[in-house]
């Protein structure tokens, strides 16, 4: 969505500056950089006040889970934080948690960058054999973007067929859509209207930027999105439990949850704890991300072989240099070149990424040979995506969006479907 400048004008960083002093743009709607490097994600770390995943978290976090962290964390692509460590000292102890993350369903299709924090949180799920609740936020894209109410809802259940053919276990996974899930669950409703009492009009004008002229529907949205942060939003679930929860997401959903963490206390809630993900650039380089409004911005996880050989020789941005013999003697720029970012995000055999790496900034291979392999690399992923898909019914749909108790424990109390 196009953010009117009177919104960009009035969000204020954590570090109190002012959004439109800054080269970087980023908050839940709009991401833009002036840099072809992108987003500068020390310098946004510190203006939302979270902390670096560093070496040291990243150790903790293999020794508490028993094994690797996902080469998404190992990367950096993970990058941002809050109170992991307190997550981390709950399970120690032998305390459950339970994962929430979603989606806002703007088109038929996700694309690859859709993938990133789903891909992670299936990793944390099975690690840690806890439930999952998934959000499809149809409610937030018929306010934002010109769709109606049955668009919006149209999508919702495409999308979470997307979602389920990553792999998650029906078992231990709840995706529900705002539309849908508001009309079958009264607790769901209940939490936000004790979220929305507890923040004031001026409190999200702050956050979020909102101006005179937005429909009253914004204003009210964010309450919505924190509600699923707090269990006792799924009583069949979770009973009067207020279990602590943990949040993957892109960085540029943290505003939501800032707020969230504000009230949770006073409603006698743990904060929830998050972890953000970078962005996945738009093939026209770094300076903003992959869109699903914006076809030749993205790989789509509906593209053909065809599509996606043509989408990244044509569109992929290059950090090559403009002449061959240059090209040859100075080496490409790692850091701008897209397809170079695609392998970093799905080719997960580090000793290949790193030859890549060497080979294209010593000039040994060459901005068309980057692209070729990145073509190879992501079109079987795409093309077992889209198989894993096709297996999806409606039926298997209705099993996940079903309201049911999910298999795990939480404490001394075993809960069965």
């Amino acid at each position: 969505m196009e953010v009117a400048p009177q919104m960009i004008e009035n969000i204020k960083l954590e570090d109190g500056t002012n959004a439109v002093e800054d080269d970087d743009f980023v908050d839940p709607w709009t991401v833009s950089s002036k840099s072809n490097a992108g987003v500068d994600y020390d310098k946004l770390i510190k203006r939302f006040g979270s902390s670096h995943i560093d070496g040291d978290l990243i150790e903790r976090l293999e020794k508490v889970a028993g094994k690797p962290v996902h080469p998404l964390i190992r990367r950096g692509i993970f990058f941002s934080h809050r109170d992991l460590h307190t997550l981390l000292n709950m399970v120690e102890a032998g305390k459950k948690f339970y994962l929430y993350t979603g989606r806002g369903p703007s088109s038929e299709s996700m694309h690859l960058g859709h993938l990133v924090p789903f891909i992670v949180t299936k990793w944390l799920q099975e690690t840690f054999d806890v439930p999952l609740v998934i959000q499809l936020t149809d409610d937030e894209k018929t306010l934002w973007k010109d769709l109606t109410v049955e668009q919006s809802m149209r999508m919702a259940r495409e999308n979470a067929k997307d979602i389920i053919a990553i792999g998650f276990d029906v078992n231990k996974t709840f995706i529900f859509a705002n539309l849908d899930y508001m009309g079958r669950c009264s607790a769901f409703y209940q939490n936000i209207i004790r979220i929305q009492k507890c923040v004031t009009f001026n409190q999200v004008k702050g956050i979020f930027g909102f101006g005179d002229s937005d429909v009253i529907g914004k204003i009210g949205f964010p309450a919505a999105q924190a509600a699923p942060a707090f269990s006792t939003t799924f009583p069949f679930i979770f009973g009067n439990d207020k279990l602590p929860v943990l949040i993957p997401c892109a960085i540029d959903q943290d505003p939501y949850f800032r707020m969230t963490r504000d009230v949770s206390p006073r409603l006698g809630f743990p904060k929830p704890a998050l972890i953000h993900s970078s962005f996945f650039p738009a093939l026209q380089g770094a300076k903003t991300k992959m869109s699903a409004s914006e076809d030749n911005s993205a790989i789509f996880l509906t593209d053909t072989p065809k599509q996606i050989k043509t989408k990244i020789n044509k569109h992929a941005f290059s950090g090559g240099r403009p002449t061959l013999e240059e090209h040859r003697e100075l080496g490409g720029n790692t850091d701008t070149d897209v397809s170079f970012q695609l392998l970093r995000f799905f080719l997960y055999d580090d000793d290949e990424l790193e030859r890549i790496r060497v080979a294209y900034s010593t000039g040994e291979l060459l901005s068309g040979e980057i692209k070729k392999i990145a073509i190879e690399t992501l079109q079987p992923i795409v093309a077992d995506h889209q198989t894993k898909r096709k297996e999806v019914t409606d039926e298997i749909l209705d099993q996940f969006m079903t309201l049911r108790p999910l298999n795990y424990q939480i404490g001394s109390s075993q809960k069965k479907k």
